[in-house]
């Protein structure tokens, strides 16, 4: 059985602007930069092999929080928002024709306009994670551990998501041949020791 630990990346200025980021390739802002500086990966976790997506807001989350870099996977990169990317949700949400749906409504095929769906996301995410040899960290995106949790938990993208994807946490799935089993309670990252 191997483990896989998913963080998520820490906040940009477009997470709190609650603009749409996809794979457009925004950097920590610096309050995020300090935050995961002063924090790092529990015991247990701190020599497992550590990945990240290539969007510099994932690998810069690594370095900080584990003390060393990363190795870039492309198939860790955040889903495809195609045209609205860049956007505010509110925005798209107030808008009846722009097609937007919150997330208990996607369903696997749900697709952005030029964008990707879950499940073309599970497509290109499947063959790296079941290729995985021993423990590993990955730093990524929403879109992806939304995508890896709900493959674990069973969960369709229909009614409400079985988990809460929260930053300065490890989600934790165990894989066993092609099977995923979700670990119930995430881990908190630790504060670093600063004497």
């Amino acid at each position: 059985m191997i483990r896989l630990a998913m963080l998520r990346h820490g906040h940009t200025p477009w997470n709190r602007m609650g603009r749409i980021q996809g794979r457009s390739d925004i950097a920590l802002d610096i309050d995020a930069r300090a935050e995961l500086a002063a924090q790092s990966l529990p015991q247990g976790w701190e020599h497992a092999d550590l990945v990240a997506s290539p969007l510099e807001r994932a690998w810069d989350t690594a370095e900080r929080v584990a003390g060393r870099p990363a190795t870039r996977v492309p198939n860790l990169i955040e889903m495809n928002w195609g045209d609205w990317e860049g956007l505010h949700g509110r925005d798209l949400k107030a808008d009846p024709a722009s097609g937007f749906k919150d997330i208990e409504d996607w369903g696997w095929d749900y697709c952005p306009p030029g964008g990707e769906s879950p499940r073309e996301v599970w497509d290109r995410l499947s063959p790296w994670l079941f290729a995985l040899k021993q423990d590993t960290v990955a730093v990524c995106h929403i879109g992806i551990m939304r995508v890896i949790l709900a493959r674990a938990h069973g969960w369709d993208f229909a009614g409400p998501a079985p988990f809460a994807v929260k930053r300065n946490r490890l989600f934790v799935v165990e894989i066993d041949g092609t099977t995923l089993t979700p670990v119930p309670d995430p881990i908190r990252l630790i504060k670093k020791d600063t004497e």
